[in-house]
């Protein structure tokens, strides 16, 4: 069929609809690599701006570390840039092996496979160890890869309300007559920058036969005490059956991911899932990087510690400024302002003094519940999170937001 005119007007109005309610995104172009000290051209065409980076995933600040681009230099070299196939034809190497052993010992499992993506990660995982007479227990607000992992698989699906453990238990109970259960959640929920309880799942999951599942891509490298995840911030080492995560944020912040936990579910998910069996293997130079990166968080934890203080500084000096912030332990901080054009306009100005930061609105985040998520990296140091504290308040008196609670804003600016 041809592409109809109908067709091309009935888009073209979807998308002045998304403008016209403020919630369009924009790409910003960076010239530069990604560090707390970018430069941006935005808009499209104009020049380049030097801009603090308060948004990026770079937790451990390692996207551009001298010893990890050298690593991944390497890796180009002895290895070559790319597979050219899938893993168990000819796109295994030795050092995908290595990886998988490493990740492993980090994060304390039986063992580990590698995927493309911690997104074809969780889409390959429950159609492989879940059926038509089992069941999956969701936290109502997993990340977008997790639901889309869950449809494509045949268990019965049921969720609880976000980190409601007597909504859980109920579920857990109702789901009794089913051959398997699996409890499912993400370790960071990432726009709020809460914790799972992951302590009271899995105590949970032992009273009713469940197993657990965690996505700890917010976490892996940098909660814990050893940067372990939220297994390890939470005291379950151990307890948890699945965990799914990335090499695209704290370490290295590339791409790639893993499914890692009990050695039946990994053995089978590289006899069964999907996206391992049909897609490229991680490219060795991703390998290599990611592989110098869990050496330099398994020597020390100086980038872990640096990152959890710049996080308490910048939550104590923000509510002390009077904004309306989710508490919380995370370097993941929403801004709450509730209305998506504030948002957004918020996040312009910020970019005009320098701060880049981006507002989310719906659908990314639920109507009425619009932000700016503000995202700590170690690779800040204490004067870039002076400068943007400074610049979020004079912004927010602008906006007369400053001391506002959630009804005040929205009385305000309306939702």
């Amino acid at each position: 069929m041809a592409y109809s005119e109908k067709a091309k007007l009935h888009y073209a109005t979807e998308l002045k609809g998304i403008k016209e309610a403020g919630t369009f995104k924009e790409e910003r172009f960076i010239e530069s690599p990604q560090a707390a000290n970018i430069k941006v051209e935005f808009p499209a065409g104009s020049p380049p701006k030097e801009v603090l980076n308060f948004c990026a995933n770079n937790y451990l600040g390692l996207s551009s570390h001298p010893e990890v681009v050298s690593a991944a230099h390497d890796g180009l070299k002895e290895r070559g840039y790319g597979m050219s196939s899938v893993r168990f034809i000819c796109g295994t190497q030795d050092i995908h092996r290595e990886l998988e052993e490493k990740l492993t010992k980090f994060l304390g499992t039986e063992d580990t496979i590698l995927f493309p993506s911690c997104m074809d990660a969780n889409a390959g995982v429950f159609d492989v160890v879940l059926d038509k007479e089992d069941a999956m227990i969701a936290d109502r607000l997993v990340h977008a890869s997790i639901v889309d992992g869950m449809r494509l698989c045949k268990a019965q699906l049921f969720n609880y309300k976000h980190s409601n453990m007597d909504h859980l238990e109920e579920k857990l109970k109702e789901t009794q007559d089913c051959r398997f259960r699996m409890v499912i959640t993400d370790g960071v929920f990432s726009m709020d920058g809460d914790i799972a309880k992951l302590k009271e799942i899995c105590d949970l999951a032992d009273k009713y036969d469940a197993m657990v599942l965690v996505d700890d891509s917010h976490a892996t490298g940098f909660m814990g005490k050893t940067g372990r995840g939220t297994h390890e911030h939470c005291g379950v080492l151990g307890r948890i059956d699945v965990i799914t995560t990335t090499m695209g944020k704290a370490l290295g912040g590339a791409s790639g991911g893993c499914v890692s936990g009990r050695k039946e579910i990994v053995d089978l998910c590289r006899q069964r899932a999907r996206p391992y069996l049909f897609s490229n293997t991680v490219p060795p130079v991703i390998v290599a990087a990611a592989s110098k990166v869990l050496d330099i968080i398994s020597k020390t934890t100086d980038r872990r510690d640096k990152l959890e203080e710049n996080t308490v500084f910048f939550r104590e000096k923000m509510t002390a400024a009077g904004f309306d912030i989710r508490e919380g332990v995370h370097p993941i901080v929403p801004i709450m302002l509730y209305n998506a054009k504030l948002a957004q306009d918020m996040a312009r100005d910020l970019y005009n003094e320098g701060i880049y930061v981006i507002g989310f609105s719906f659908p990314v985040v639920p109507k009425g519940q619009a932000r700016i998520r503000v995202q700590i990296s170690a690779g800040h140091d204490r004067e870039h999170i002076e400068r943007a504290i400074s610049a979020f308040t004079k912004i927010g008196e602008k906006y007369k937001i400053l001391g506002m609670k959630k009804n005040e804003i929205i009385e305000m600016y309306g939702l």
